[in-house]
């Protein structure tokens, strides 16, 4: 009987997420939403940065154009040493994530063009080990905005929370408030997303763009200074939603798609 029982609801299961229904937790279906993986190597040094940049360009890239993902990267903006390389993947549903994972170990194309990468020596590694956080584009920016092309610096900004309520308060209050706000001062949008795995749980992770850090400064004054601010602020509602805040400021690489 549990068994006959255990079926039942297992077919019950599949029929949901068959029509979509299994996204109850967020307005948008599932594929409507982007999915982005976002990494962070810690390079080795020596020529590791243009060993990354052809890696890229030459087969993770072109694989990627296959299937309409696209890979953004960049750098540090205070040049720290040991450097860094930050990407960012951006795939367009979970399904296309899952199918490109199978590509990377079948697709002999990709293999081909990988393989001076992928046969470097123990002895002579590109990088040490890197972060890596699977994450969903927020319902109010589904998709990516592409930055213009006088972007010179980007901010990524983590948001932790102290328990999952409090995380999904903080993006029900960018989703129905704060990004309207962003818009309207100049925050500029390149993506908003809730971690789904990483070391920083429960979180949230976005990105902005702006020509430099003096046209930043200036538009995050307006954010703090403005009343819709101060007022959206005070809601009780969202009180204690971030415990803590870590910020990186970056520049794109010159092969970076965003």
């Amino acid at each position: 009987m549990q068994r006959r029982n255990f079926l039942k609801s297992s077919a019950a299961v599949a029929a949901v997420a068959a029509t979509g229904g299994i996204a109850s937790a967020t307005n948008l279906p599932v594929q409507d939403k982007e999915f982005y993986e976002f990494r962070i190597y810690q390079l080795t040094g020596g020529g590791s940065k243009n060993t990354m940049k052809a890696y890229f360009s030459e087969a993770l890239m072109p694989l990627f154009g296959k299937f309409g993902v696209k890979l953004g990267a960049f750098e540090e903006y205070d040049k720290e040493d040991p450097p860094k390389l930050y990407t960012i993947f951006v795939y367009p549903s979970a399904q296309v994530y899952f199918q490109v994972q199978k590509e990377l170990t079948t697709n002999a194309e990709y293999l081909t063009a990988a393989k001076t990468y992928l046969e470097l020596p123990a002895a002579k590694p590109v990088f040490e080990r890197y972060e890596t956080f699977l994450t969903e584009a927020f319902d109010k920016v589904p998709q990516l905005r592409m930055p213009d092309k006088s972007r010179g610096l980007l901010e990524l900004r983590t948001y932790e929370s102290y328990n999952e309520d409090a995380a999904r308060r903080k993006i029900a209050m960018f989703n129905d408030e704060e990004i309207n706000l962003f818009d309207k001062v100049g925050l500029q949008t390149v993506f908003f997303s809730k971690i789904l795995a990483g070391k920083m749980m429960p979180a949230l992770m976005y990105m902005l763009w702006f020509k430099d850090m003096e046209e930043r400064d200036a538009n995050w004054k307006k954010f703090s200074d403005s009343p819709e601010w101060k007022t959206m602020s005070g809601k009780a509602i969202y009180a204690d939603t971030v415990s803590k805040v870590r910020k990186k400021f970056l520049t794109p690489t010159d092969y970076s798609q965003i």
